[in-house]
């Protein structure tokens, strides 16, 4: 962790200059006034060291901290820097090594469209969240809303807003509404494992349960596990609390498990997220026999696991559950009503053991408070709706149907599956070509912004540079003419 001095350096006021010492290692002198961020000029700077040849094909950058320390900038900046670097491909890194310049000279642009950029996405990009943008959302996270069951939601929200007068007195219970909890404990133990109310407390999603766990179980510096592919924003928030992502690769057959073992050796990990059943961005979900083999890791190398399950009720009942098979000695279990209810309500949950709890929420009352009532309350009367079970089966037919459909008009497009999905809301497709600089997936993502379609790039999902040009796709809105279209232009220029 650097100190308030190097931290505080990165407010400073200075000419930009670029220098190289001996070593070939890149110092900058950085302009703190210049408009855009301090990653953007350490892109391009590095970008000018390879063009000019003061960097050659080879050279050993230095190590994250190392460039943190020379140029007096954060190693968070560093390590952004040096992802979109790896993104590119102007770097490469090797397992163990560190980071090395990959190529000699950037090729000649290459364009779909011939109109000039005029909008750019990002995986945070606001139009991928708020749902009321006019573009396609080919890749966003979200259901229509009639294929929840609008009725059934709409009613909820409206018994919860009919809240007993009593209740607006003070902040509500930190762990969460009582009656939800007793609701969740008692459906969790009928169908995957036991647990006391008192072992589950709610939260404002899915990404807000990471953050505490994040908050309560790590420190800056420490490694945390994260699939690769995996959830975009977990990838951000880990960097954000000074944590050190390491990606444990992800297919179609599950985990690697040599990998794993070897990182975990190797890194000593505090935590691994792992989505089980349906995973963003693949739609694959691990094995019975996976299952057991990342807990015998777990416990060899001392490590919790955060189970990400909240795609569990889209997935088959015979799918395997790590904190059932745990029984929540070591693995903390995420879920979310965000992907069958409506993601406006904000309602998630932790399932964890009792000792574990009290400090989760001790650091969300530290963080926050308590969380919503009336969103808890609406929640709690939709899934004890006699409709309910009869919309998650349309929900799950519905997904069926359109998942189908959409692997075919992918497929027209010239795109091939990264992985077979088991189910769920995603499909990862793309073509077998290598990203550049000048055209990856990045670039063809806000290029279709401005087709007035919202793509998500492999790049989001990703730690190491992608070797090929991939995007999640959300079934939902895959059978598009407007986005097939773009697609088989994206893939006439491709050349194949």
């Amino acid at each position: 962790m650097e100190d308030a001095g190097v931290a505080k350096s990165d407010n400073l006021s200075t000419p930009c200059t670029i220098r190289s010492s001996a070593s070939a290692w890149p110092i900058l002198t950085l302009d703190r006034t210049r408009h855009g961020n301090l990653v953007d000029q350490i892109v391009e700077s590095i970008t000018q060291l390879v063009n000019s040849g003061e960097l050659r094909v080879g050279t050993k950058m230095p190590s994250v901290r190392q460039f943190a320390k020379s140029n007096s900038i954060s190693t968070f900046t560093v390590v952004e820097s040096y992802d979109r670097l790896l993104t590119t491909g102007l770097l490469s890194s090797r397992r163990g090594s560190g980071y090395f310049v990959a190529r000699s000279e950037i090729p000649a642009a290459r364009s779909i469209l011939p109109a000039p950029l005029l909008l750019n996405i990002d995986a945070l990009s606001p139009d991928l969240y708020t749902g009321v943008s006019d573009a396609l959302p080919a890749g966003s996270g979200w259901l229509p809303p009639e294929w929840y069951g609008e009725s059934t939601i709409l009613d909820a929200i409206r018994h919860a807003m009919r809240i007993p007068a009593s209740r607006l007195r003070g902040y509500g219970n930190p762990l969460g509404f009582p009656s939800l909890r007793q609701h969740l404990a008692s459906t969790l133990a009928d169908e995957l494992f036991a647990v006391e109310p008192d072992q589950i407390v709610l939260t404002h999603g899915a990404t807000h349960g990471f953050d505490l766990i994040l908050r309560t179980l790590t420190k800056p510096g420490d490694c945390v596990f994260v699939e690769d592919p995996g959830y975009s924003n977990l990838l951000s928030l880990i960097r954000h609390h000074g944590c050190i992502p390491v990606g444990v690769p992800r297919g179609e057959h599950g985990l690697d498990f040599d990998v794993l073992q070897e990182k975990a050796t190797r890194h000593q990990p505090k935590l691994m997220f792992v989505n089980t059943v349906l995973q963003n961005p693949l739609g694959t979900s691990l094995s019975h026999a996976q299952a057991h083999r990342l807990l015998g890791l777990a416990e060899r190398f001392d490590f919790w696991v955060v189970e990400d399950d909240i795609y569990r009720d889209l997935s088959a009942r015979s799918d395997p559950s790590l904190a059932a098979m745990d029984g929540l000695r070591r693995v903390i279990r995420v879920g979310s009503f965000s992907k069958t209810l409506s993601p406006t309500l904000r309602v998630g949950s932790i399932s964890a053991s009792a000792s574990l709890i009290s400090e989760l929420v001790r650091v969300k009352m530290l963080t926050g408070l308590t969380t919503s009532e009336i969103n808890e309350r609406a929640v709690l009367h939709a899934i004890t709706a006699r409709p309910y079970r009869r919309m998650l089966e349309k929900l799950i037919s519905q997904l069926d149907t359109a998942r189908e459909s959409s692997i075919s008009n992918l497929q027209k497009a010239g795109m091939t599956m990264l992985a077979k999905p088991r189910g769920g809301m995603f499909i990862s497709a793309g073509w077998e070509t290598t990203p550049t600089l000048s055209f990856n997936g990045k670039l063809i993502a806000d290029q279709a912004l401005k087709a007035g379609i919202l793509l998500s790039p492999g790049e989001f999902f990703t730690l190491d540079a992608c070797n090929t040009i991939w995007f999640r796709f959300n079934v939902a809105y895959t059978q598009s003419e407007q986005l097939s279209t773009f697609l088989k232009n994206c893939h006439d220029t491709l050349g194949h």
